[in-house]
């Protein structure tokens, strides 16, 4: 069995904290990762983690060397993957990666790659942890941690939570989304998906409640959630509402969402800006059930970490000095 080898890929913002790399590199060291590409942690450009150029050829990449990562991990989000779409080699990226195991892996300002790549290349990509704000956090979360070697090692994975929907449901299709105004930023171009009959999870960070409103009311009014089988929310972090609101938040958002829509809405996902999040591959069969206060998502057919591949213990959290 060889060590899984795990690329670091910033196409997003510089590392803002070392500090938080510095012990997400050596947590997936400590638990047997060899780590590539520690590079780009030195790159920074304005606000990015390099050049366009930089941080596209991060990608780009993978279409031609040698040997390919088992992981490749994106450090952290931001802005700036936006920039880089026009730029994806996705003819020479699908013809490399389709057949292949190695997992892109990222989330927030990653869901822009994401989309890009299953529209234009066909590939399956991870919404999960990334270097700097998961593997390198003060403290290490344990359903994170174990739940993405699950779901990266294994063919088929589940993610099960306690939800505040009442309603019952059972549903198929398509598991897809990401981070909400990201992925509503690319309505109307060629890098948003055109998925049928899909069960779309969103979530995101620093918006007001009546931004997310209007970012949920767009995927409404633009025929986008006619289209799903169901909607489900994650972590909206930092998302407060201003005095002017007079106790409007994102409960009440999505109370509104949920009248108008027509799909049901399942809540309490643990995916976004949190520590507690699930690994979810994108554009993958997965099937959601709902019922007495659970929810649980089964998925699989996602690439997954070769037979010759080792992986590390899912139920011990590495411990560095």
């Amino acid at each position: 069995m060889t060590s899984p080898t795990v690329r670091l890929i910033a196409p997003s913002g510089y590392p803002h904290d070392p500090d938080a790399m510095t012990r997400g590199v050596a947590r997936l060291r400590a638990a047997g990762c060899v780590v590539e590409g520690t590079e780009v942690l030195d790159r920074v450009e304005q606000r990015y983690a390099g050049s366009d150029a930089d941080r596209v050829a991060d990608l780009n990449r993978l279409a031609i060397q040698p040997s390919l990562p088992d992981i490749a991990l994106a450090v952290r989000g931001g802005y700036g993957a936006t920039r880089l779409l026009e730029h994806l080699h996705y003819g020479a990226l699908r013809e490399r990666l389709s057949d292949a195991s190695t997992l892109l892996v990222g989330h927030s300002d990653f869901t822009a790659i994401q989309m890009a790549l299953y529209t234009k290349s066909g590939l399956t990509t991870f919404g999960g942890p990334m270097l700097g704000p998961d593997f390198g956090a003060p403290e290490l979360n344990g359903l994170m941690w174990e739940h993405f070697w699950c779901a990266v090692s294994q063919a088929e994975a589940t993610a099960s939570w306690a939800t505040p929907t009442t309603a019952e449901l059972e549903v198929e299709g398509p598991l897809w989304g990401g981070n909400l105004a990201v992925l509503c930023s690319l309505i109307g171009t060629p890098y948003f998906p055109a998925i049928e009959g899909g069960i779309l999870f969103v979530e995101d960070v620093g918006e007001p409640p009546f931004r997310i409103e209007r970012l949920l009311y767009q995927l409404h009014l633009s025929g986008v959630l006619d289209r799903q089988r169901a909607l489900v929310l994650g972590h909206f972090t930092h998302c407060r509402p201003h005095s002017y609101d007079n106790g409007y938040d994102t409960d009440a958002a999505f109370d509104q969402i949920s009248r108008v829509a027509r799909v049901p809405v399942i809540r309490g996902l643990p995916f976004g800006h949190e520590p507690d999040k699930f690994t979810l591959p994108f554009g993958v069969p997965a099937r959601l059930r709902v019922a007495a206060g659970q929810a649980s998502l089964h998925f699989g057919g996602h690439p997954h970490l070769a037979g010759t591949v080792s992986r590390p213990d899912p139920g011990t959290l590495p411990q560095i000095p």
